[in-house]
């Protein structure tokens, strides 16, 4: 049974589905099986909004444990680039944002070189490389996953649309409130004064 079946969701269900977080691929792989709440009539996988609220608690309380300037925030899909970075910047934590620069995990002569504890990634797929160095060195991956990635590599799932605009915001701004929250940086939710619009890459 989901541990959030008998507890409220972080946020009201409705703001998970008017910002498209559950709206998935036309294809699922086998790792995402477990996520997928059904399959529309035209074809679209819907992911369980329920168990994304369970992964984003669980991401909160693993992420608030680390220092923040040791959590590395990469996201090279366009839509993921300002919730990224607003996330990044909410909890104090560094970015590579747009190009991830190859050895910036693994070449200590690289002008990026960085030695991060954690890696959270907007897209697996999209931001393979950095994926790949986070393996190199053997340190833990949280990503968004839709319905069509390979999650073998990646340590915390977080089930969602990571390809839509909306959707990455309603993500990236609830998990920074639940890291504040978790980290005592925020005594209630309602002292969180940011908005998924704060998060949301413009047009």
């Amino acid at each position: 049974m989901s541990e959030v079946e008998n507890t409220e969701l972080l946020i009201a269900e409705d703001i998970y589905l008017t910002s498209g977080v559950h709206i998935g691929t036309q294809q699922k792989s086998a790792d995402m099986k477990d996520f997928i709440y059904k399959v529309r009539q035209d074809g679209l996988y819907v992911l369980d909004v329920k168990k994304t609220d369970e992964r984003i608690r669980a991401a909160a309380k693993f992420l608030a444990r680390i220092d923040p300037r040791r959590i590395l925030v990469v996201s090279a899909r366009q839509y993921g680039q300002t919730p990224a970075k607003e996330f990044s910047k909410a909890i104090g934590a560094p970015i590579a944002d747009s190009r991830f620069i190859p050895g910036t995990l693994t070449n200590p002569i690289n002008g990026a070189f960085v030695e991060p504890e954690i890696l959270v990634v907007t897209d697996p797929a999209a931001d393979k490389q950095a994926v790949k160095e986070a393996l190199d060195i053997q340190i833990p991956i949280v990503a968004m996953c839709d319905a069509n990635n390979e999650t073998r590599n990646v340590d915390l799932v977080i089930p969602t649309n990571n390809k839509g605009r909306r959707a990455l915001a309603c993500v990236y701004w609830l998990l920074a409130r639940e890291v504040l929250l978790a980290r005592g940086d925020l005594k209630d939710p309602a002292d969180y004064k940011l908005e998924i619009e704060d998060f949301e890459s413009k047009l």
